[in-house]
């Protein structure tokens, strides 16, 4: 990587400057202003509201549920990707990506449409005294849905470069898989594993399309942060849906942050184990 030395490169870094600051800077300080020209005391109010309250726990019940679910499933999957050759291997990494490729609301309509009262199952499931859609558990199937791949596909070509040399000596010395993953496995991926948990909760925590159509946009009931901004905002009640809107970017911020802890401490994992 070299130093710029002609003016167009200079104008180049600067024209990028610019638009990182139009397109990404100044709309975040515009919420965090917005959501303090009322000065700290109205700001108080807001938070300490039953409706802000209740969508900040649900938010974080969703979230506290979503990331240890897709953490086990994306261990599990890489695992199954990295280290077996199967029929049909090629057709369960192209499946990962399906979350990728759907609309959000695309997938919220799946999930209703086969688990709503309207179908058969869902009736069923009525009658056992669950209820699925609108509802937490409706929030949580989707959430997981749309944030499933994410761990996986940070842990695949780590793995795949790492290789499974190590796994399977200690295999041949008599360890069991428990102990193969624990002692050898954990320790290359640890970091790897650690930024796929953060970009899942960042994901799980902002998601919004889904979570709409599932939800039922129920006021102190179904109502998640991201979906109390767009109600608050409808009500024009525009200084609690920017009190809202600062507290998701306030998690979107310390996630950023841990983001780029993860990466660099990643980096420095693999550039030790080039040197090895």
């Amino acid at each position: 990587m070299k130093k710029p030395t002609h003016w167009h490169q200079w104008l180049l870094i600067a024209l990028g400057l610019t638009l990182v600051g139009l397109i990404l800077i100044v709309p975040l300080a515009l919420i965090f202003g917005k959501a303090l020209s009322g000065g700290w005391g109205l700001l108080v109010e807001n938070l300490s509201q039953d409706f802000m309250l209740h969508a900040i726990g649900l938010t974080l019940f969703v979230t506290v549920l979503t990331v240890p679910i897709n953490m086990l499933f994306g261990i599990m999957l890489a695992w199954c990707l990295t280290h077996y050759d199967f029929r049909g291997r090629k057709l369960l990494s192209t499946l990962v990506d399906i979350p990728f490729a759907v609309s959000p609301v695309v997938a919220g309509l799946c999930y209703l449409v086969v688990y709503g009262v309207e179908s058969s199952l869902g009736q069923w499931i009525s009658a056992q005294g669950i209820q699925l859609m609108f509802a937490w558990p409706g929030i949580l199937m989707v959430t997981v849905f749309v944030t499933s791949p994410y761990v996986a596909r940070i842990l695949i070509p780590v793995m795949q470069a790492q290789g499974s040399d190590e796994e399977s000596a200690a295999l041949c010395l008599g360890a069991n898989g428990w102990q193969i993953f624990r002692h050898i496995t954990l320790p290359k991926i640890k970091w790897a594993l650690l930024y796929g948990v953060v970009v899942t909760n960042a994901r799980a925590v902002g998601e919004f399309g889904a979570v709409s159509v599932v939800s039922g946009t129920i006021i102190n009931q179904t109502l998640t942060l991201s979906l109390l901004v767009e109600q608050l905002n409808n009500d024009y009640k525009t200084a609690a849906a920017f009190t809202a809107a600062a507290l998701l970017a306030c998690m979107a911020l310390i996630t950023l942050l841990l983001k780029t802890y993860m990466e660099w401490r990643q980096r420095e994992n693999l550039a030790r184990a080039a040197t090895a």
